[in-house]
């Protein structure tokens, strides 16, 4: 996958998993992005891990494989901000 389609993918995973993420996510159009490519980064080595393709090939799924893998990086940062707030 090119580095730009990697980026636009990215931002299109971020938005879509901030919008589905319950409450409030204060973030910049950057943080989102960068959310959204961890999030395809990790969607797409789960996915690896399961099927016999390539991590970083581009296909429907992979989209889908990249919301689901920015959902767990927005959990596991929300997570980590009530486990500082409450110390």
């Amino acid at each position: 996958m090119s580095i730009i389609a990697f980026i636009i993918v990215g931002i299109l995973a971020g938005f879509i998993a901030r919008a589905i993420m319950p409450g409030r996510q204060s973030m910049s159009f950057v943080a989102t992005a960068l959310l959204g490519m961890l999030g395809s980064f990790v969607g797409g080595f789960l996915a690896s891990l399961i099927s016999r393709e390539r991590a970083f090939d581009l296909h429907a799924a992979g989209l889908i494989g990249s919301v689901i893998g920015a959902l767990l990086v927005l959990l596991m940062l929300s997570a980590v901000g009530r486990r500082r707030r409450l110390v």
